[in-house]
Parts: C-alpha cells; sequence; structure tokens
C-alpha cells in the first residue's frame, strides 16, 4: 500500500488518489506549506509518505523548489506534480527533483499508474539506503593524471572514452575535472548545455535519474559531464561532491573516464580515491620525467596507486637527448604505452575528432587502441617493460 500526501489538490484528483491508495492519503491545503518546518514538517507528520503530490495551488516555481528539498531531506519521499502535459515542463521538473508530472483532469488509471510508478520509486530508493553503496565489481573509474599540464592528457582521456563506448563493452562517461580551465567538450566537438557545477548541485546530485539529464551526448554513444563554463564556477565544486558524482556515475556506467587537471589537486585526489585505474601520464622531457616520479612516489605514499596503473610517455621523440631506458629508470617502473610525436593530434584536437573516432591508422592511433586494450574485458595478460612493452609506432 503506497501512503500519499496531497497539497493544494483539487477534491475530484484528491477522491481518485484516495481510491488507488485504497485510503491511505492525508490532504492538506496550500496553507500548510507556510505553518512552521513547511512541507519537510508535513511529510514527518504525516509519517513519511511514499507519495507527495503538489497539486494546482503551489505555483510551479514553488513546487519545483520544494520537490529539490524533499529530494534532498527526504529521498525515500517521491513528489508528483500537477501541472500541463508538456515536455519542456517534464524535463525541468524532473532536473528539480520531481518523479513526475499529472494531468489535473487525469483519469482514475492515469492516477493510478502515476501512483505506482512513484510509490516504486519511493520504495527502491529506500531499499537502496538500506543496501548500501557498493560499486559493481566488473565497474571501472579510469583516472588520467599527469604532473604537469600540455603533455596530452585530454586527448588520452577522451580518446580512450570514445574508444570504450565505441567497443561496446557498456556504458561510458567522461567527467571533465579541469575545474578551471577543462577542454574535454571542445576535444569532442560539442557545446553542452549543462556542466559540472550542474551536476553536484540539487537534485543531480541526488537522483542518478536527474543526473543523467545533464550529461551531454557524443555521436560514438559516449556521455560527457562537461568542465565548468568559468574558473569561478568550477571553484564552487568541492571535492567531497566529486567524489559523490564518481560514485554516482560509476553504478550507472560501467566505464568512467576522469580527465584531471595537472598536478595533484583534492579533486584529483578524492577521484584517486575512487578510481580503480589510473592512467599516469608525461611528456618525454626531463622536468616531465622527474615530475612523472615525484607524483608516482606520492601516491604511491598515499595509497592512490590502484592496482590498474598504466604509465604513458607521450610526444615521444627519438631525436631527444632521454632514450626509453633513460625514462624508465628515472620513473623506477616499466613503461606501459608510448606515443610518438605526429602531426595527426594537433589536427584531431583542433577538429574535435578523436583518432579512435575516426579510424585513424596513425601511429598514436595505434598506441591509443594499446591502451584502449588494457581497460577491455578479457584484455589477457599485459606486456610491460622495455623489451616486452608493445611500441605504438613499430609496427
Amino acid at each position: 500500500m503506497t501512503q500519499v500526501l496531497t497539497v493544494g489538490v483539487g477534491a475530484d484528483l484528491v477522491q481518485r488518489f484516495a481510491h488507488a491508495s485504497n485510503g491511505a492519503l492525508l490532504n492538506l491545503g496550500v496553507e500548510s506549506l507556510d505553518a512552521e518546518g513547511g512541507l519537510l514538517a508535513r511529510i514527518a507528520e504525516a509519517g513519511s509518505p511514499q507519495v507527495v503530490v503538489l497539486g494546482p495551488a503551489v505555483p510551479l516555481e514553488r513546487a519545483f523548489l520544494l520537490a529539490g528539498h524533499v529530494d534532498v531531506a527526504a529521498p525515500t519521499t517521491s513528489v508528483v506534480v500537477v501541472a500541463p502535459a508538456d515536455p519542456d515542463l517534464w524535463m525541468a521538473a524532473m532536473r528539480a527533483g520531481v518523479r513526475d508530472v499529472l494531468a489535473a483532469d487525469a483519469g482514475p488509471g492515469d492516477v493510478a499508474a502515476v501512483l505506482g510508478r512513484a510509490g516504486d520509486l519511493a520504495r527502491a530508493r529506500w531499499e537502496a539506503t538500506q543496501a548500501g553503496t557498493a560499486s559493481r565489481p566488473d565497474h571501472r573509474v579510469i583516472v588520467v593524471a599527469s604532473p604537469k599540464g600540455g603533455v596530452g592528457k585530454t586527448t588520452v582521456s577522451t580518446n580512450l572514452a570514445v574508444g570504450l563506448a565505441k567497443a561496446g563493452v557498456g556504458p561510458t562517461v567522461i567527467v571533465d575535472l579541469d575545474v578551471q580551465f577543462g577542454d574535454v567538450a571542445s576535444a569532442l566537438a560539442l557545446a553542452p548545455e549543462y556542466s559540472l557545477p550542474d551536476t553536484v548541485h540539487g537534485a543531480a546530485s541526488n537522483d542518478p535519474l536527474v543526473l543523467k539529464t545533464f550529461l551531454t551526448r557524443h555521436p560514438s554513444g559516449l556521455y560527457v559531464v562537461a568542465g565548468s563554463e568559468s574558473p569561478a564556477a568550477g571553484d564552487a565544486v568541492t571535492a567531497e561532491q566529486v567524489g559523490r558524482l564518481i560514485e554516482t556515475l560509476s553504478h550507472e556506467f560501467r566505464y568512467v573516464v576522469v580527465d584531471t587537471a595537472p598536478g595533484l589537486s583534492d579533486h584529483t585526489l578524492m577521484a584517486l580515491e575512487k578510481a580503480t585505474d589510473l592512467v599516469l601520464m608525461s611528456s618525454m622531457d626531463v622536468p616531465g620525467v622527474r615530475g612523472l616520479r615525484k607524483e608516482l612516489d606520492v601516491l604511491q605514499e598515499l595509497g592512490l596507486v590502484p592496482a590498474g596503473r598504466h604509465l604513458v610517455i607521450n610526444m615521444a621523440d627519438s631525436a631527444g637527448a632521454l632514450s626509453m631506458a633513460d625514462v624508465e629508470t628515472t620513473v623506477g617502473a616499466p613503461l606501459d604505452v608510448v606515443l610518438p610525436r605526429t602531426t595527426a593530434v594537433p589536427l584531431s584536437t583542433n577538429t574535435g575528432a578523436p583518432l579512435l573516432e575516426s579510424g585513424s591508422r596513425d601511429a598514436v592511433a595505434r598506441g591509443l587502441q594499446t591502451l584502449l586494450g588494457r581497460m577491455l574485458p578479457d584484455a589477457g595478460p599485459r606486456k610491460a617493460g622495455l623489451f616486452g612493452r608493445l611500441r605504438a609506432g613499430s609496427r
């Protein structure tokens, strides 16, 4: 039996809800919202009903605001709003935290259907709170990091994410965690309507269904949490919010790829706490390689190097002063993938067409395929080390 609290709902519709709920209904006037404690207090007084219905007497703007409060403070209660059927309104309602929209003249069948959906969702969320939120073992959170900027981190992140999405092994999302100057959307030629701050505030921070409406879809099937529109907006995102976002996404997507800012910010460290894989990158120069060693040492001391560790050197140049043996000696670990310097990468970046989307046969694309293969199921034993490593440009 689903318990219902109606507020500001017309008499005829109240009667239909009473019938659909077998009389498990409490009806209040809109003035009850102005009493001490507001709607949340009325929900508590009513015994935390599974469904709250806000009628036409409650202005839509206020109804949406109340729904957001309920979604955060009483997540096991579903809010239904009585309003005209309109796709744009329905989308705005869902983003606010509303679970369903019902027309004022809805018949008994529609009322019963809405009540059933809202009640089922409320019970499912209650069961989820009891069961905990352990991540599925076959889901992976892949964090791409580097000690300094300009090493092609976003290029690798976006290609890896697109490659996973196109591989068809499970839904994939990429998170642009360079909170101030992220450019994942640009690298994918996307013009997102929503960005990272939208996904960590309000109803989106508590409900996966709402969260998905703030993601941008790439033609490859990849979902994108785009970077902040401005540094100021990015600064408003906390590490704790990032942790909750990645946790939620890891339940909804088999692969979560996280493109981070250079260095070890609080946001990056939080992402690494959730990571199953770390792709640690550097360019092939002395400062970059030394920085890679320092960052790896720090992460090992913090216990933040996951079992899936992948060391990548980008923009490798045989004409440089360093050899691969020099790099591995300095880092103190074998390299897993080496990506050569080619002209294909700038063209790919400037056009927003990842190499693994376009089917390029460039040497870098082959190296990216090698990295992709390390993330796919049943990838087989991994080769590593100076002589066992598959070099991107050796074919």
